[in-house]
C-alpha cells in the first residue's frame, strides 16, 4: 500500500511538470550535442537569473488574477527606459541614479499600468492578446515621443551625449557606464562556487526536513526524496573538479567568477512579497476573482478594480525589472531593449511548468533556468547538427515562439484530459448523488 502511494506521488508529480521535465530532457540533449563547458553554461546562467527573474516574477499576479499572461508588461519596460533616459539628462550617477530611476519610473508606470487595466477590463476573456496589441501600440507613442518630440520645441531639451547630431530625437544606443551599469550588481559581489553550493545544499536539507514531516504524518515522501537527491546533484557538478576549476579561474584575469549577492537578495524579496502578498485580504481577492468573477460579484468584491489592481502591480515590477536588466547589461538600446520583454517573459514562466491559469513563484524561476539554457546552448547545437551558423539562430527565434505553442498545448490537453475525469467521475455517481444512494442501500 506505501509502495503503490510513493509511486502514485512520483507519477502525480511527473505528470503535473511535464512540461518543465520534457524541456530539462531537451535542454541536456542540445547541451551535449554543442559540446558546451558546464562551467560556461553556469556563468551565462547565474548573468541571466539576475537579469531577467524580477521580470518574470513580474508575470505571476496577473495569473492569479485570473487574467492571463501579462504581455502588457513591455509597458513597464518602456516606463523604466523613460526613466532611464531621464537620470542621463539629468548626469545622475551610482546608487543615487539608481534609486532616481526606481522612484521616477514609479508614477509612469503606475499611470500607465492603470490605463492598461481599464482597457484590459473591456476586453475580458481576451486579455492575452489585447495586451500584446497594447503593446504595441504603446510602443508606437514611446517611438514618437523619443524620436520625433524630444528635442523639438514640445520638449526643448540639449543634450549632445543623449540626442542624434540632428538635435531631434534620441539616440539608438545609451551608454549607462556613467549612470547606472553594475551600480546595483556591484554592491556586493560573492565567489558563485560557494553561492550555489549553499544554495544546493540548503534545498537539499530543506527537502529532506520535507520528507521527514511527510513521513510522520503518513504522506508519501517520494517526491521530497527526488528533489533532495537532485539538489545534492547539482552540488556534485559544482564540486567537480572540471566545473570547479571553470569557475575558479573565469575570465581573462583567472579570477574566481562571482554572482551579484544583492541583486539576487533583491529578486529573493520579491520571491517572498509574491507568497505573502497573494495571503492577504487583497491576495485573496484577486485569487477569488481569478477563480470565479461571478462568485467573487456575489462576495462584494469590485472586480474591475481587482483587475486594475493586479495589472498595475504586475507593471511596476516589470518597469523595476527592466531597471535591473539595463543595469546588469549597462547599455540602453532605446528604441528595441524594451521589444522582447514579454515575448522572453511569458515563454519562460511557461516553459517552467506555469499555465495561462495558475503560475508560483518556483515556476518562474525554473523556467528562466531551463528556457535561458536552451537559449545558450541551442545556437551551438543547430551549428553542431547542421554545420550552419544562421541556422543555429534560426533554431534560437524558433524556439522563442515555439515553447509558448508547445506550453500551451500541453497545458490544453492537461485541461481536457482533467474536464473529461471530473465528467467521468460524476457520471458514476448514481442519480440524487450519494446520500440518495446510501439511503437505498
Amino acid at each position: 500500500m506505501a509502495k503503490n502511494s510513493e509511486r502514485s506521488a512520483l507519477l502525480d508529480f511527473f505528470f503535473r511538470n511535464k512540461v518543465a521535465i520534457l524541456f530539462s530532457l531537451v535542454s541536456l540533449l542540445c547541451l551535449w550535442i554543442s559540446g558546451i563547458q558546464v562551467s560556461f553554461l553556469i556563468k551565462e546562467l547565474l548573468t541571466r537569473l539576475a537579469r531577467n527573474s524580477f521580470l518574470v516574477l513580474a508575470l505571476i499576479i496577473p495569473v492569479i488574477a485570473g487574467m492571463g499572461m501579462n504581455f502588457s508588461i513591455v509597458i513597464g519596460a518602456m516606463s523604466a527606459q523613460a526613466a532611464v533616459i531621464m537620470v542621463t539628462y539629468f548626469k545622475l550617477s551610482g546608487v543615487v541614479a539608481l534609486l532616481a530611476t526606481f522612484a521616477l519610473s514609479l508614477p509612469i508606470a503606475i499611470f500607465f499600468g492603470w490605463l492598461t487595466g481599464k482597457v484590459l477590463n473591456r476586453a475580458v476573456g481576451q486579455e492575452m492578446i489585447t495586451g500584446m496589441m497594447l503593446g504595441y501600440f504603446a510602443n508606437g507613442i514611446y517611438q514618437l515621443i523619443f524620436l520625433v518630440l524630444v528635442g523639438s520645441a514640445l520638449i526643448p531639451i540639449v543634450d549632445p551625449d543623449l540626442l542624434l547630431s540632428s538635435g531631434v530625437g534620441v539616440r539608438n544606443s545609451i551608454d549607462l557606464t556613467n549612470t547606472i551599469k553594475y551600480t546595483m550588481d556591484d554592491i556586493i559581489r560573492v565567489p558563485a562556487v560557494w553561492f550555489l553550493v549553499i544554495i544546493g545544499v540548503a534545498g537539499c536539507v530543506w527537502f529532506i526536513v520535507k520528507a521527514v514531516k511527510a513521513k510522520k504524518k503518513g504522506e508519501p515522501m517520494s517526491v521530497n526524496l527526488l528533489l533532495a537527491i537532485l539538489c545534492a546533484a547539482f552540488v556534485g557538478v559544482v564540486l567537480m573538479p572540471g566545473v570547479y576549476s571553470g569557475l575558479m579561474t573565469s575570465g581573462s584575469n583567472r579570477q574566481p567568477l562571482t554572482v551579484p549577492l544583492f541583486t539576487f537578495f533583491i529578486i529573493f524579496l520579491l520571491f517572498l512579497f509574491n507568497g505573502v502578498f497573494l495571503k492577504t485580504r487583497l491576495g485573496q481577492n484577486l485569487r477569488t476573482v481569478g477563480n470565479s468573477m461571478s462568485v467573487a460579484n456575489s462576495a462584494g468584491i469590485n472586480v474591475n478594480k481587482m483587475r486594475i489592481i493586479a495589472i498595475m502591480i504586475s507593471t511596476v515590477l516589470a518597469a523595476w525589472g527592466q531597471i535591473i536588466y539595463l543595469q546588469n547589461v549597462g547599455t540602453l538600446q532605446t528604441m528595441t531593449s524594451h521589444e522582447s520583454v514579454g515575448l522572453y517573459a511569458v515563454a519562460a514562466i511557461l516553459v517552467g511548468g506555469a499555465s495561462v491559469r495558475k503560475a508560483t513563484n518556483a515556476q518562474a524561476i525554473i523556467g528562466v533556468v531551463l528556457f535561458h539554457t536552451l537559449f545558450i546552448v541551442s545556437p551551438q547545437a543547430g551549428q553542431a547538427l547542421f554545420n550552419n551558423a544562421q541556422l543555429g539562430e534560426f533554431f534560437r527565434v524558433f524556439l522563442s515562439y515555439g515553447v509558448i505553442a508547445l506550453a500551451l498545448a500541453l497545458h490544453a490537453w492537461e485541461r481536457v484530459k482533467k474536464n473529461k475525469e471530473d465528467v467521468e467521475e460524476a457520471g458514476q455517481l448514481p442519480p440524487g448523488g450519494d446520500a440518495e444512494a446510501s439511503a437505498k442501500s
